[in-house]
């Protein structure tokens, strides 16, 4: 292409390189180019450069088609290319961005050919399209380095590359990145893959090993146990050489960690193939052997861990537990991930690689996976990226149809939600497969983002191994039945190109199967993983009443109250936090009781100071829901945030605190995963109201109440639950206490509803000093945050214990009393100052602060001097259906003289937590209370 100097610019302006659709695609780039020259491809960037230069305001102009126009009007002069050659180059470069663009929508990923991976043709993949003619396919075309690193090309040559790059068995979709830097790295690491091997025979060996292994577990396992569920691999036997080829290439990349998330289907093949579990250990649980004192899971749900060989360090590797809810175990994961980066010091998020594994039909139907990826950045719940794989087996259950399972046209369209690449690619091509891999972790290792690679391939069998996929799927499985194995169709390829033999095929084949018969580990880079110095021995083995130390020196308190009650002068509060902590500096000076807020601050203070670590978060965490905490100081100077917590002296323990995402599942899940990670860190989540965590009741019910003994895992997480009935309606008063209590069993965790400053003081103390970890679960107050008679003295912080139960506090004569009133929370402080009202002396309250496990013993001290008394009762402000009455009724009948009375005090059962109505709670909370103060009369 020759230049024309000094061409007429109005000329050159309406020359056919500027006409119709290429008018909008030049003025694209040249904004581009005005704002960042570099950004700009070479070839482009050299046109641009001999126009005169805009000036701020031109530049600022929203038009660049304007500037155009001025720069013809005032008939400046620019250098600028042939007419004739400059239209056609504009029509070679969207020749070669719309594969770039649009290519994958072309590209042969469907190894059944079945759904066509496009709705439609792609026009724009034609050159002819572009007006190009066969008469123009020998035409050279200098391209600058545009594509391929060339200097020039053929047509011909072009439209052969570009099909083979981007219409290939790999799909690249990436030009919804917006940042350029990204996207020019993903666009040249595909264009590197022609005309060189990509693979050496050696490492094409080891994928046909793997994938025989993927192939051979299935089948020794259908052989052996024909009929039983295993959730079987087969069709998407790629997927083990796939996370072999990440975990190698992401222990080249300097990282040391792999945690990894993936619900039931393949698991037993990832856990025999990838992460060496002994296939004797999966045999003796296929055939019922059980052993241990818990109940135990289903073998497709359990987890693992070892360490893998990648050249000469070792790979960490972990497996979460996941129960049959699917994309739930991904925000528990990513917490996971997270506990380890902190534990590693890896704040730049390089040692430590987070795998998600998800099905096609999951990921675009549950919604915890777009409030995973909404968290993949923020500041608290960041990893610096994951590597979420999608196996799409183009089923769902019985259901192939993607108008049924979703409404976008591709089921990782939500990848777009954080500008994740996605790399589709062909199951049946375990060369592709690699190269995927590769590229994902070089990705994720260099940006630090989220990328997702989806695995296109088929499910051989039925839901389960018991279903027939014919009844509902005939047409698909009528070529699944037909279709060669990844394993065969890789096999043939190999010995095509003379890599391997058919003796070493089957060789490979023997080989396998007699290891499995064997029963030992299959993993070749398995490596023995010490136990004994994991974080969570010290831990093991404890329980609920193992004593603690709860008494802390008073010097060291009041300095480190002083402490946290004070902050530098640079900082300017806000008039009511400045009255807060004025009020704090009070207490620390002993001159004031202290209220719940400071109470709590000094626990972590206490904490932190003996070098333990917290965190702390939920959507409001900060300040605190209902501005009582106000852990963070936010300066009215500048906006910063000052944290006395982090600034006690330079030996304590790390502090975290973070107002979360406008999420509960999935910031429950990841605090959960935080948890049970690190046992050495107190980790608390705090709901905004109480019932808001019914939005996370699958982390509850399959995770916190359940996981010691489904799979062993211990978790001392912390759950600050807002309850309490103020007539703020339905929605704001009850944290479902009953829900909670319901899950009780086996000790498996701790439901408190502690009344006092004091208490939770030693409640969240006793949570992290003692080496028992199990959920802490606790029914925080509201009005109790200020109220009057819920305060406590210092005293009572640095020399008191938690108190399981709490006796009568007024001096009542125990033979007096012919009524005890069993209670929790709030209502206590409403009959308080109602029988002081009503100046009664025959009626005891006893306060029950832990509900569960329930304080039998403690009960029948506190209760022992009310032994001739006939008449108790239980109050609370929950609805009869509700709160601690149906669940704990029992325990209180066990506490009581065995000739007396148990009653209900309380609301009537009621299919909503509260009343709407002010004046109808307020009703309902002064006859609950006379019910349980107004003795019967015979």
């Amino acid at each position: 292409m020759q230049n024309t100097e000094h061409k007429n610019f109005n000329d050159w302006l309406n020359s056919s390189a500027l006409n119709g659709a290429s008018q909008s695609y030049i003025e694209d780039i040249y904004e581009q180019y005005l704002d960042d020259p570099t950004t700009v491809e070479a070839s482009w960037r050299a046109i641009f450069d001999q126009f005169p230069a805009p000036s701020h305001s031109e530049q600022a102009h929203s038009s660049v088609k304007d500037y155009f126009r001025r720069l013809a009007k005032t008939n400046k002069t620019a250098t600028v290319i042939d007419n004739e050659a400059s239209a056609k180059l504009v029509k070679l470069l969207q020749f070669i961005n719309a594969h770039r663009f649009r290519g994958y929508l072309e590209a042969n990923l469907d190894p059944l050919n079945y759904y066509r991976w496009k709705v439609s043709s792609v026009p724009e993949l034609d050159y002819r399209y572009h007006g190009f003619s066969d008469a123009d396919l020998d035409e050279t075309f200098t391209i600058n380095r545009y594509v391929y690193n060339r200097e020039t090309i053929t047509l011909r040559e072009l439209a052969q590359n570009l099909k083979e790059t981007y219409c290939g068995t790999i799909g690249l979709e990436f030009m919804h990145v917006q940042d350029q830097e990204q996207k020019m790295w993903l666009q040249a690491k595909m264009e590197s893959i022609l005309n060189k091997p990509l693979f050496t025979p050696q490492e094409k060996v080891k994928f046909l090993e793997e994938l025989t292994a993927a192939d051979g577990i299935e089948r020794y396992l259908g052989a052996k146990f024909p009929g039983a569920k295993r959730f079987s691999l087969e069709g998407s036997d790629a997927f083990i050489p796939m996370m072999k080829e990440i975990i190698r290439h992401a222990g080249r990349q300097g990282m040391s960690d792999v945690t990894m998330g993936m619900a039931h289907r393949g698991r037993l093949n990832m856990l025999i193939n990838v992460l060496g579990k002994k296939p004797a250990e999966l045999f003796d649980e296929f055939s019922g052997k059980h052993t241990g004192d818990r109940t135990g899971d289903v073998k497709y749900h359990q987890g693992f861990s070892s360490h893998f060989a990648v050249d000469d360090k070792l790979m960490h590797l972990v497996l979460a537990f996941n129960p049959s809810h699917l994309e739930i175990v991904n925000p528990v994961v990513i917490g996971s991930t997270r506990a380890r980066q902190t534990r590693k010091n890896d704040t730049e998020h390089n040692k430590v690689l987070a795998v998600t594994v998800h099905g096609d039909s999951a990921i675009a139907g549950q919604g915890v996976v777009q409030e995973t990826l909404n968290m993949s950045h923020a500041r608290g719940y960041t990893v610096g990226g994951a590597i979420r794989i999608v196996i799409n087996n183009q089923i769902g259950f019985t259901t192939s149809n993607p108008r049924d399972t979703r409404s976008t046209e591709f089921c990782t369209d939500i990848a777009k939600m954080v500008q994740a690449p996605i790399i589709h690619v062909n199951g049946d091509d375990p060369e592709a497969v690699a190269f995927a891999a590769q590229m994902a972790v070089e990705y994720r290792a260099l940006f630090k983002r989220d990328i997702f690679i989806e695995l296109i391939s088929y499910r051989r069998h039925g839901h389960n191994e018991a279903d027939e996929p014919m009844a509902t799927q005939p047409m698909m499985y009528s070529i699944i039945k037909k279709h060669p194995t990844p394993r065969k169709i890789y096999a043939d390829r190999l010995i095509n190109e003379d890599v391997v033999t058919e003796e070493q095929v089957t060789e490979i084949m023997n080989l396998y199967r007699d290891a499995l018969d064997n029963g030992d580990c299959v993993v070749p880079e398995w490596r023995h993983m010490d136990k004994t110095k994991a974080d969570w021995v010290a831990y093991l083995n404890h329980e609920w009443t193992d004593p603690y130390e709860s008494k802390f020196d008073q010097d060291r308190f009041t300095t480190l109250a002083k402490r946290v009650a004070s902050y530098p002068e640079t900082v300017v509060p806000q008039s009511r936090v400045a009255k807060i902590y004025q009020d704090r500096q009070t207490m620390a000076n002993g001159e004031k009781l202290y209220d719940w807020g400071m109470a709590e601050i000094m626990a972590y203070a206490t904490l932190l100071d003996e070098g333990l670590n917290i965190r702390l978060s939920g959507e409001d965490a900060g300040r605190g829901t209902f501005f009582h905490r106000h852990s963070v100081i936010h300066n009215q100077k500048d906006g910063t945030g000052y944290i006395p917590l982090t600034n006690l002296h330079s030996n304590q323990g790390h502090f975290e605190v973070w107002d979360s995402v406008l999420s509960e599942e999935a910031v429950l899940a990841f605090e959960y995963g935080y948890a049970v990670t690190l046992p050495k860190t107190l980790t608390i989540w705090e709901a905004q109201f109480g019932d808001f965590a019914n939005g996370a009741q699958i982390v509850i019910d399959q995770f916190i109440s359940s996981g010691e003994q489904k799979w062993g895992r211990m978790c001392g997480l912390v759950m600050l639950l807002p309850h309490g009935y103020e007539g703020q309606g339905p929605e704001h008063s009850s944290a479902r206490l009953e829900r909670y209590l319901q899950l009780c069993a086996q000790h498996n965790m701790q439901v408190c509803e502690p009344s006092t400053p004091a208490q939770v003081y030693h409640m969240l103390r006793r949570q992290a000093i003692r080496k028992m970890r199990r959920p802490l679960i606790v029914l925080s107050p509201k009005s109790l945050l200020r109220h009057p008679l819920a305060v406590s003295t210092q005293d009572e912080l640095v020399n008191g214990t938690f108190q399981n139960v709490i006796g009568e506090i007024d001096n009542l004569d125990p033979k007096q009393v012919k009524r005890v009133v069993l209670c929790s929370g709030k209502v206590y402080y409403d009959l308080l100052e109602q029988r002081r009202k009503n100046q009664q002396n025959d009626v005891a309250i006893i306060r029950i602060e832990q509900l569960y496990p329930y304080p039998l013993e403690d009960v029948l001290k506190i209760l022992k001097p009310y032994h001739h008394v006939k008449d108790y009762v239980w109050c609370q402000e929950e609805p009869q259906n509700q709160g601690a009455w149906y669940s704990s009724k029992h325990h209180f009948e066990e506490s009581i003289p065995k000739k007396a009375n148990l009653r209900y005090a309380g609301r009537e059962a009621s299919a909503s937590p509260a009343a709407g109505s002010m004046t109808l709670h307020t009703q309902q909370q002064k006859q609950l209370v006379d019910d349980a103060l107004t003795l019967l009369t015979k």
